[in-house]
């Protein structure tokens, strides 16, 4: 078994699509739409045929309040490993991107914080534990 594909909400799937390519440097993997229904997934440049993260537009009222009271808690909704997240804290803030916590040394770990621009925190972490 396998993980394909995580979702994550958007309030708007064309900023979140350039926000997801531009600024943090995935590559768009499917799009397609029927009707009002968009399906929009990215997927990482150093793995493009590894697990897609789908763009999902937040047009449901319980999601919306997850999004919005996760948020308001400094929780980010997704993570993403980084081999070196003082520099791709660097060459994303280049791009545009607005982190809400610097690269900050915590247990294990080097974590940084960037608002997706449409509703989320996305957390930046670099394992340092070797064990």
């Amino acid at each position: 078994m396998k993980i394909k594909l995580t979702s994550i909400y958007v309030d708007d799937q064309e900023k979140a699509l350039r926000f997801y390519t531009d600024v943090l440097g995935f590559v768009a993997k499917t799009d397609f739409s029927q009707g009002p229904y968009r399906w929009l997934t990215v997927a990482s440049a150093e793995e493009p045929d590894g697990t897609e993260l789908q763009l999902a537009l937040n047009d449901n009222p319980a999601a919306k309040t997850y999004q919005q009271a996760l948020k308001e808690q400094g929780q980010p909704a997704a993570m993403f490993y980084s081999d070196d997240v003082k520099a791709d804290y660097e060459r994303i803030k280049g791009n545009g991107g607005n982190f809400t916590m610097k690269p900050t040394d915590v247990t294990a770990s080097i974590i940084a914080q960037v608002d997706d621009t449409c509703g989320n925190l996305i957390q930046l972490t670099q394992l340092t534990w070797k064990g």
